[in-house]
């Protein structure tokens, strides 16, 4: 009898030692999963109705995001004007001890910004230049986080804005025959040719989509000074070709600057009939499915 519970004593210890490297092994997968969080990052606004149309892309793709169980945490950064930064919300990310996070710029296309400006500001590119220029000038924090840093591709790598522009063409079209079409965009000296390609591309889609023709663009940015001339000029051209115009803004969000001051200014300034809007791209249920889309691919490549 003392025998047998001698041996069953080994055999339970047997048991209890061979169970712990099982237990070991647990924990050690389930502290190498990864923490991710996702930043939506724009370029900012001192205009409010600029920022919210934004915010507003954060709570209507939130809860879909987060239903990727590997994501835990969406935010919203602005690159300048305003807070949050995006100094600031890598902070969070770091002191909420996260491992990756996925920068989803909500840019039109390749530019200075996209490129240049955010990856400096992420502490991810080396341009001591740029960075002096940054916190000296515009008073932009430039912040190195723990996390590692994953940034999507812009905008127009999709068909999103050629169909988002196509529905504002239709939406002021009366008579594709005598319309011209004017696309008025930022612009970006650094990267002109890419923004060339964009608009041209919208151009060539609009053609084939919509029946018009007669197309150009401007700019409206820094680029030109902030000058209604360009648009004044361009709307001008096209009258010379057609009865009438159809101005449609290539700007991401809505800003009183930007659409009235300068955009609406120019229609004001010219005579005949031009059709104008003072919109944006967004609100876009499509722009929302691309940040939902964009995010679950890069999660899934990490």
């Amino acid at each position: 009898m003392k025998k047998s519970v001698y041996f069953l004593s080994i055999i339970f210890a047997l048991l209890l030692i061979s169970c712990k490297p099982i237990t070991k092994e647990k924990n050690s997968l389930e502290n190498n999963e990864k923490k991710i969080g996702v930043l939506l990052v724009n370029h900012g606004s001192v205009a409010k109705s600029w920022r919210q149309m934004l915010l507003d892309v954060e709570d209507q793709v939130k809860e879909e995001i987060l239903a990727n169980p590997k994501i835990s945490k969406v935010t919203t950064a602005f690159m300048e004007y305003t807070e949050p930064s995006i100094a600031t919300r890598m902070k969070e990310f770091d002191a909420e001890g996260f491992d990756e996070v996925i920068v989803v710029p909500i840019f039109l296309t390749v530019s200075s910004h996209y490129s240049h400006d955010i990856p400096v500001i992420l502490g991810i590119s080396a341009d001591p230049k740029a960075k002096d220029y940054m916190i000296g000038k515009e008073k932009i924090e430039v912040y190195k986080a723990k996390a590692r840093v994953s940034i999507t591709p812009p905008l127009d790598y999709s068909t999103l804005l050629k169909k988002n522009v196509e529905r504002r063409v239709n939406a002021l079209s009366k008579d594709a025959d005598n319309e011209g079409v004017l696309l008025v965009a930022y612009g970006d000296a650094m990267y002109n040719q890419q923004w060339e390609e964009m608009v041209d591309d919208i151009g060539k889609y609009l053609k084939v989509k919509t029946g018009h023709e007669s197309i150009a663009y401007s700019w409206c940015g820094h680029l030109v000074g902030y000058s209604i001339d360009p648009t004044v000029k361009g709307i001008e051209q096209l009258q010379e070709l057609e009865d009438n115009v159809i101005v449609i803004p290539i700007l991401v969000a809505n800003d009183p600057y930007f659409q009235k001051d300068i955009i609406q200014a120019a229609v004001d300034h010219v005579a005949g009939d031009v059709y104008y809007t003072q919109d944006a791209i967004l609100p876009e249920p499509d722009l929302n499915k691309w940040v939902i889309d964009i995010t679950n691919k890069t999660t899934e490549s990490l």
